[in-house]
């Protein structure tokens, strides 16, 4: 008998998902989809042929449920949801900073629930990382089926829920990080002469290749830097201008606040 999934708030990233799983080998009639507007749904539809439902009637049909929304219309939705989910479902959650145990006491007591953070290259290259972690109930078995969905748009890690909140500072927010150190490496380019179009095709490779030197060498970054670092050349007097900048510190910081904001979601506050 087919395993039937439903992913509820079908936005960019439920919809990257979706899109992984069909490509991953799911079959159409398997996906269910939620969407706020109906213009949305029918646009799912015809996209995908899978069939877009009320949000009852997924939380009935469906043996997964995937829950997409944003975080603070996560409760509204639980509300809506909870008297129509058995206890043998499994529920993902996707949102940023809310605990599994948000779930657990909202819906009928032993569901499994599963919280995964992923990030926005699913949308397009499939090259996301899915950090997921069990709840109270989830066992061996949903994990799997977790990674299953998953892995369809990118790589996933197993962590202890604890951990959550420095993954999303980590991974979660970390694709901004980069594109914001690009977007000045390049007003950098072009304040050293260089056309904007010629600057970002140099750093956009730079990263790329810098990033597969790592996944794929096995080699510590510190190594990898000192490799291109001579003594008294051009790389150690931009390191150097770096740390008198205090970049080091800064991105700390910066990961501390991200962590701290995840954590704030998770307790309810907004602003």
């Amino acid at each position: 008998m087919s395993q039937k999934v439903a992913v509820l708030g079908t936005g960019k990233i439920g919809e990257a998902l979706l899109s992984g799983m069909l490509r991953a080998g799911w079959a159409p009639a398997d996906l269910l989809v939620t969407a706020r507007r109906p213009e949305r749904a029918e646009e799912l539809r015809s996209r995908y042929g899978v069939n877009p439902v009320g949000n009852t009637e997924a939380a009935k049909t469906a043996d997964t449920l995937i829950l997409t929304v944003k975080p603070q219309d996560m409760g509204a939705l639980l509300d809506e949801l909870a008297p129509h989910i058995p206890a043998d479902r499994l529920v993902i959650s996707g949102a940023a900073g809310i605990p599994t145990s948000f779930f657990e006491e909202r819906l009928a007591a032993g569901t499994p629930v599963v919280r995964v953070m992923t990030n926005t290259p699913a949308l397009v290259v499939d090259e996301a990382m899915s950090v997921i972690s069990a709840g109270s109930h989830a066992t061996e078995q949903h994990l799997a089926h977790a990674e299953e969905i998953f892995g369809g748009v990118g790589k996933t890690l197993r962590v202890p829920e604890s951990q959550q909140d420095a993954c999303t500072a980590l991974s979660g927010s970390g694709p901004a990080y980069f594109f914001y150190l690009v977007e000045a490496m390049t007003d950098a380019g072009i304040l050293l002469g260089l056309p904007r179009d010629k600057a970002h095709d140099l750093i956009v490779q730079s990263a790329i290749g810098a990033a597969v030197m790592l996944r794929d060498s096995g080699e510590h970054p510190v190594k990898l830097r000192e490799n291109v670092t001579s003594p008294a050349g051009t790389t150690i007097n931009a390191i150097r201008e770096l740390e008198n900048h205090g970049v080091r510190a800064a991105l700390i910081a910066a990961l501390e606040a991200a962590r701290d904001r995840s954590r704030e979601l998770a307790s309810g506050k907004k602003d």
